[in-house]
């Protein structure tokens, strides 16, 4: 019910959607199951990931540190896979990921994203499998809102990076090596045509919360049915 199996012609043409989500955020705690119009933030970004073409499953990524349990029960009961590893490593966490469902390819989602328009994600993996690339991404360099970010990785590319990853940044923003080592991968990034990377559409801050509630609550339809144009335009409109 949960993770809605994509039919490709081309049955390797699927991907797995990681959504690396935590409880023990410093500037917003709790801001995976803080609920907004009745439902969490982490069932947000899985609404919209269900209602993209090129995933064949979901799994949440935490850590297995104890106030992450909440996230674990919240997956149990909606039968969503959910992966607890690393609470600092969580390039080590996307590697167990890999090894125990075997995808030759994943999309990074991030827990503050209940916005991500799922239609670029879709471009995102067409562009990956149409070309043997290592990443494709929207944020090198961010033309489209923050909140909107865009990785398709290839799984070998990714254990192979992690193996010199030495930095501890590069193992909590698990893509960082591939951008500052841009000279040794095949990195495809599209653009939205415009610049509107100062434009915040993630959830960080209570701020952020208050503008992502707002949102909601002027759509008349489902949330996932808005593109990011959509949301943009009632972004836009709130802030004129």
């Amino acid at each position: 019910k949960h993770n809605k199996l994509q039919v490709f012609t081309n049955q390797t043409m699927k991907t797995v959607a990681i959504i690396q989500a935590r409880m023990n955020s410093e500037r917003l705690p709790g801001k995976t199951l803080f609920q907004i119009s009745g439902r969490p933030v982490l069932q947000y970004i899985i609404d919209r990931l269900i209602h993209c073409d090129g995933i064949a499953e979901i799994v949440v990524a935490t850590s297995v540190m104890a106030e992450n349990d909440a996230v674990d029960f919240y997956c149990i009961e909606r039968k969503i896979a959910c992966h607890r590893g690393p609470e600092e490593d969580v390039a080590k966490r996307f590697i167990e990921v890999l090894e125990k469902y075997g995808y030759e390819s994943f999309v990074r989602v991030n827990g503050d994203s209940p916005l991500i328009d799922q239609r670029l994600i879709s471009k995102g993996i067409k562009i990956f499998f149409n070309k043997n690339y290592d990443l494709v991404t929207n944020v090198f360099p961010r033309t489209y809102p923050k909140g909107q970010s865009v990785e398709v990785i290839k799984a070998e590319s990714f254990k192979a990076a992690y193996s010199k990853m030495e930095e501890k940044d590069d193992k909590e923003h698990i893509t960082r090596y591939f951008y500052s080592h841009s000279n040794e991968y095949e990195i495809f990034n599209f653009e939205s045509g415009n610049y509107y990377g100062d434009i915040q559409l993630s959830v960080d801050t209570p701020r952020d919360m208050r503008v992502f509630e707002n949102i909601i609550k002027k759509m008349d339809r489902s949330h996932w049915e808005y593109s990011y144009e959509d949301i943009l335009r009632i972004y836009q409109n709130m802030t004129e």
